[in-house]
């Protein structure tokens, strides 16, 4: 890509500050008028690709025990929020929380079970929202009902893993989810109504190229999410992925990769789609590379500052 001589201004709508993406900050300031902190939480749920419904050992790059160590996950949730509002509560004053059902799959249980799970999560003190994270293949039409009921209390965000939607890529990381499978969960929610809709990609997938990557970019682009999240595929310690990096098999983005690839991406975003995370956060004592994913604020920097200098913004090449 040829270097502007000339900056254009920021034409992005989506922007108080010098982001040239809509950013989920932003975002959630202008819903709520605060800024509002995001708690995750572990509410004891498996998947169906660790628990042999659909397959066994989890994705390649999940390590099921890899979680964060500073809040033990066997408490109940209402003792993990409120540990880790008051650790929260020493770097920023914060008033109101969106709690995040967050590990595994928080869809995959009886409908009832599910139900007083998300009645509690609701009810935690200053909670203004739920955001609830789960895969396509484990919606049902009586879960999206529910998910609608609740989204009647508060604001309710589903986050959908989807990572990438090359069904061969899917296949070689045990995924044990197709993209119509996902999609009909996608749809599902849509129609449920009162719901916000996230949907996950990893960028640097074994296999996958710019082309790749791009073309999951369209197919999510052509669904119109409410928000997405991108990760970048890191390495932890005990999964498969380790193992392919160990023996040569498999190479990390670099960080100039990484940043061209997300550029390319926020691009081709539509324009009113919340960018909630530009990348992951891997558990520091169990990665293993790439150890510049740690350095997250220079990331951050190094992104706005390509956005900038080469003239681009969210939505630049969307419907092209």
């Amino acid at each position: 890509m040829k270097k502007q001589t000339q900056i254009e201004t920021n034409p992005f709508p989506y922007s108080d500050t010098n982001k040239r993406y809509h950013t989920y900050d932003y975002y959630l300031r202008h819903q709520f008028g605060e800024k509002i902190a995001k708690i995750p939480l572990d509410a004891g749920m498996t998947c169906p690709n660790l628990d042999g419904k659909k397959g066994h050992g989890g994705c390649s790059f999940c390590a099921a025990g890899a979680t964060d160590r500073a809040i033990d996950p066997t408490l109940p949730i209402e003792e993990q929020y409120r540990l880790r509002l008051q650790s929260l509560r020493e770097k920023w004053k914060v008033t109101h929380t969106i709690p995040y059902l967050q590990a595994h799959t928080n869809t995959y249980a009886p409908t009832a079970e599910l139900e007083k799970l998300y009645l509690r999560a609701l009810s935690l003190p200053g909670a203004v929202g739920l955001a609830i994270a789960t895969r396509g293949d484990c919606l049902s039409p009586a879960t999206a009902r529910l998910l609608s009921k609740m989204g009647e209390r508060k604001p309710v965000t589903v986050e959908l893993g989807l990572e990438t939607a090359c069904d061969a890529t899917a296949a070689s990381l045990n995924r044990c989810e197709s993209f119509a499978e996902f999609c009909r969960g996608y749809r599902l929610l849509r129609n449920a109504g009162n719901l916000r809709i996230c949907i996950h990609l990893i960028l640097g997938l074994p296999g996958e190229n710019r082309e790749t990557v791009l073309n999951t970019i369209h197919r999510v682009s052509e669904l119109q999410p409410d928000a997405v999240k991108f990760h970048l595929l890191y390495i932890l310690r005990g999964t498969r992925l380790a193992s392919e990096w160990e023996s040569g098999k498999y190479t990390p983005l670099s960080k100039d990769e990484y940043i061209s690839l997300l550029c390319d991406c926020i691009c081709a975003l539509p324009p009113e789609t919340v960018v909630e995370r530009i990348t992951g956060d891997a558990p520091r004592s169990e990665l293993l590379a790439p150890l510049w994913s740690l350095r997250k604020r220079e990331v951050l920097a190094s992104l706005d500052r390509r956005l900038f200098t080469y003239g681009l913004f969210q939505g630049k090449t969307y419907g092209k």
